[in-house]
């Protein structure tokens, strides 16, 4: 897959606890983008965080929490992000979706040698 140029960068901001059919959310989404053919989708862990409800979320010691704020970026040409934000917004109750415009300047893998 090539990716050069402008796309959009979709965040979606849940809770590590937030579950999709039995299984953590954030894994439901990265599965779902994956056999959607996106480019890729990183899930990163927050410290500590609030949202909506105002509760504070954090590693703290004394407040330890069992439910990190998460985020999970993707990358990606606009017209497949567009396909599939409405299967992200059923997918994600409590939460917050983002967009904006990147510009992409690398987007590569490397290839195993060719064998001889």
């Amino acid at each position: 897959m090539k990716i050069d140029g402008t796309g959009l960068l979709v965040r979606i901001y849940i809770g590590e606890s937030d579950r999709w059919h039995g299984k953590p959310l954030y894994h439901a989404i990265v599965e779902e983008l994956r056999r959607r053919g996106l480019a890729g989708a990183t899930v990163l862990r927050g410290i500590e965080g609030f949202g909506a409800k105002a509760h504070l979320h954090t590693t703290r010691i004394l407040s330890l929490s069992e439910d990190l704020p998460l985020v999970i970026e993707v990358v990606d040409q606009e017209d497949r992000i567009r396909a599939v934000l409405p299967i992200l917004d059923g997918m994600v109750g409590d939460g917050l979706i983002t967009l904006e415009r990147v510009e992409v300047v690398a987007y590569r893998a490397s290839h195993p040698p060719a064998r001889g």
